[in-house]
């Protein structure tokens, strides 16, 4: 429909004289004319007369049209983040500005859509990821020759780069330092020199791996990363990251976090060398003989679990803790365990054979119990007929089901330092290494690695690393302001929101934002986030 009006008035009455074609089904003449009142037209109608009388340009319908929408709402937040957070500063050491913006695109990359750095290029596409690394939208192609030698800038820089984190994260000293491993496999060889078979948290022993050890303060913000050979034990590696700390990061009175498989004798005689606090959880095995050095009279404060129980034993002080949902946990294990044992020596036991072995059956019903981890839980032979008995150790699954859900801390603190309950809220505060794992191996998708040369391994573990330490000071943030949501989650939920162009007649006539989903918007409002979406932003060239 095209319009074309004249104005007149009469009376208190404003009449508008318009060509119209089709809308009210008039003779399609040059001269075909219609007086009416303007307020009887249609609302839309009504609004395109106004429009001609101001001046404004009509168009046919046809003509209208949205030439672009790209989305846009997870990468505002995170170049805000990134600006306020300093690390355009702390990646000044790279050689060139174009090395930092491929290397923000990437980390950007890991939280938004995890891939390998040749289908970053695939990712990027309908999106503003260019744009919001300062590089040009038009020739940028994420070329993955390009991607790896921006990669490559950080060899030789990490130290500087990491202490310029720990410097913008922590302007105080952190006074709690939680560590943890992980291990990381590769489907094939891995990298030579890096890569080894050793104890698989993944399940994986099959496959040459490496190891992450990760350190983080109390809220989870990380401290530290390194990349281990995959063979090395972990009671190999809690010297070496205090040796790290305290001299990248000068961490000389925090008390230090760590879990069982780092409780050797050799680490904890070191930590009291250096006169270092800390809490460690110690193996089931060391739990029997504590108790029994435990007076009679505290002995019925034990079996109710939501009791801390504090002893020293030589000079060294323990706190005992527990919890019912513990305690039904490891009564599940064991009756499990139970369960698969007494169908696998059944099974055994019932297998036809032409002549019995008694040493050889005696040896896979042994290996069985093993691979299911109940050995310790029955007594097995082989009789003079050939047949497989078994019996469960009765006296040692009681004593076992009076300590389920028990476990044993030991610490370098004095009760001054720190109370029991200090203490376990200390072991407790762990479980953020843990989360921080989880980032790292299924948010941000550390595996599968794509890389085989050991630099790029570890570089590839530091873009990671880069990108969870993003997420989590934003976490930080959004926890204060009362808001648990999972970073990198609700950073992909935001993308949803796009900028697109309107054309008017093949003409750029603005830039708008899709409207926001009305929990979205809650939720920006609440973190403090809707500034950011108030209007298109400037950068973004669409």
């Amino acid at each position: 429909m095209f319009v074309q009006a004249t104005k007149s008035k009469r009376g208190n009455k404003t009449y508008v004289s318009y060509l119209v074609r089709e809308a009210f089904r008039t003779p399609a003449g040059p001269r075909s004319r219609t007086v009416c009142n303007i307020t009887a037209l249609p609302p839309d109608v009504r609004a395109l007369l106004t429009a001609s009388l101001a001046g404004k340009p009509c168009v046919p319908l046809e003509g209208l049209e949205l030439s672009s929408a790209l989305n846009y709402g997870g990468l505002a937040v995170l170049r805000d983040a990134w600006a306020r957070f300093g690390l355009e500063k702390v990646l000044a050491a790279l050689p060139d500005a174009r090395s930092r913006a491929l290397v923000q695109a990437m980390i950007f990359g890991r939280v938004l859509s995890p891939c390998s750095k040749r289908a970053l290029a695939d990712e990027a596409q309908g999106t503003l990821l260019a744009a919001a690394c300062g590089l040009d939208p038009a020739s940028e192609a994420f070329d993955e020759d390009d991607l790896y030698e921006a990669m490559d800038a950080l060899n030789g820089r990490w130290v500087p780069l990491e202490q310029a984190l720990y410097a913008e994260a922590f302007p105080a000293s952190v006074s709690l330092v939680l560590y943890d491993l992980t291990s990381v496999y590769f489907e094939g060889k891995g990298p030579q020199g890096l890569s080894g078979y050793g104890y698989s948290r993944d399940h994986r022993g099959d496959r040459p791996q490496v190891l992450l050890a990760v350190a983080t303060d109390a809220d989870g913000v990380p401290l530290h990363v390194e990349v281990l050979r995959g063979n090395r034990a972990d009671t190999e590696t809690l010297r070496g990251l205090l040796h790290t700390l305290q001299r990248r990061f000068g961490i000389r009175q925090a008390v230090f976090v760590f879990d069982g498989g780092m409780s050797s004798r050799l680490n904890l005689e070191a930590l009291r060398a250096d006169d270092l606090p800390f809490v460690t959880r110690l193996s089931a095995a060391s739990l029997p003989a504590v108790l029994a050095a435990l007076p009679q009279e505290a002995q019925p404060l034990l079996w109710d679990r939501t009791h801390l129980v504090e002893v020293t034993l030589e000079g060294k002080r323990y706190v005992i803790a527990g919890g019912e949902e513990r305690q039904h946990r490891d009564q599940a294990r064991r009756e499990a365990r139970l369960q698969k044992a007494e169908a696998e020596l059944t099974r055994l036991a019932a297998v036809p054979r032409k002549r019995v072995d008694p040493q050889k059956l005696a040896s896979q019903a042994g290996r069985a119990l093993q691979r299911l981890k109940a050995h310790q839980y029955f007594d097995y032979r082989v009789d003079e007929q050939g047949r497989l008995c078994w019996q469960p150790r009765q006296a040692l699954l009681d004593a076992e089901q009076s300590r389920d859900g028990f476990y044993l801390l030991h610490t370098g603190l004095t009760p001054v330092q720190g109370t029991k309950g200090e203490v376990l809220k200390h072991y407790k505060n762990l479980m953020t290494v843990e989360a921080a794992f989880c980032h790292l191996k299924t948010y941000l998708e550390v595996r599968p690695v794509y890389h085989f040369r050991p630099d790029r391994v570890r570089n590839h573990v530091r873009l990671c690393f880069l990108a969870y330490w993003l997420c989590a000071r934003l976490g930080q943030e959004w926890r204060a302001q009362g808001q648990t949501v999972d970073v990198p989650r609700l950073l992909r939920r935001l993308q949803s929101i796009r900028v697109g162009t309107v054309t008017l007649a093949g003409q750029a006539a603005c830039r708008l934002l899709t409207q926001i989903p009305a929990d979205l918007n809650a939720v920006l409002e609440q973190l403090g986030l809707l500034p950011l979406f108030a209007q298109p932003p400037r950068w973004a060239h669409v």
